[in-house]
């Protein structure tokens, strides 16, 4: 399974042969200036909710690749308004087979208004089932005991979780969710970015390392195999 990381809390899966991308914003990224957007793949777009620094560059990519955009029903319905022809509604605790495996929707702590003000819905995390790999992507959110559920009834190869505090979890709040979902193995996100979410990495690896966990933090533009 590739991904590449995009910056904050931005991924691009290849998944059986389809390009998946989550949370684009890149283009108003600093850090992310190197990458170039137009050469971005994408058939679908998921989106965990409305914040600007996950919803940036949503329409441009959609409507130049004519990616089918993912997530609660208020959100994507207000990218169709918008112009995006193809998206796909759901909402918290629905699943849905698409040709690059299986994607549930569950809950995240968090809050989720566009920047004109419109409601975004409730804010989400994905639980998705590809290539015999399962994993979780949380979106923004506190650590909550619902991710327990996960850790009982799925086995995660591995996941994404926000560490950079202020505005989510931070390092050790990702340590207790990594317990919940008993996931080993978490690729940081949204950490950096912004003032109020810049980390210490060698202390944050350093952490998990003496918890017998890996903290992955991919550098921006970087693609690996997982």
């Amino acid at each position: 399974m590739q991904v590449t990381y995009y910056g904050h809390s931005c991924f691009g899966f290849l998944l059986n042969g389809k390009h998946v991308l989550l949370d684009p914003f890149i283009t108003p990224n600093e850090l992310a200036k190197d990458i170039d957007v137009e050469s971005i793949k994408a058939d679908y777009i998921l989106v965990s909710h409305a914040h600007e620094d996950h919803i940036a560059d949503v329409i441009t990519i959609a409507q130049r690749t004519g990616a089918v955009v993912v997530g609660v029903f208020e959100l994507v319905q207000w990218f169709k308004d918008k112009g995006v022809e193809n998206i796909h509604p759901m909402n918290t605790g629905g699943t849905w087979e698409f040709d690059f495996g299986t994607v549930k929707l569950v809950q995240a702590v968090h809050s989720s208004t566009f920047p004109d003000g419109a409601s975004g819905g409730c804010p989400v995390g994905f639980l998705i089932n590809s290539e015999d790999k399962v994993f979780y992507y949380a979106g923004d959110t506190a650590v909550h005991h619902d991710m327990k559920m996960l850790g009982k009834y799925y086995s995660l190869d591995f996941a994404f979780l926000p560490i950079g505090d202020n505005f989510t979890m931070g390092i050790d709040d990702a340590l207790v969710a990594s317990k919940f979902i008993k996931c080993d193995k978490i690729i940081g996100m949204h950490f950096d970015t912004f003032g109020y979410i810049k980390i210490d990495h060698s202390k944050a690896i350093e952490q998990f390392e003496s918890e017998q966990r890996k903290l992955v933090l991919m550098p921006i533009g970087s693609t690996t195999d997982l």
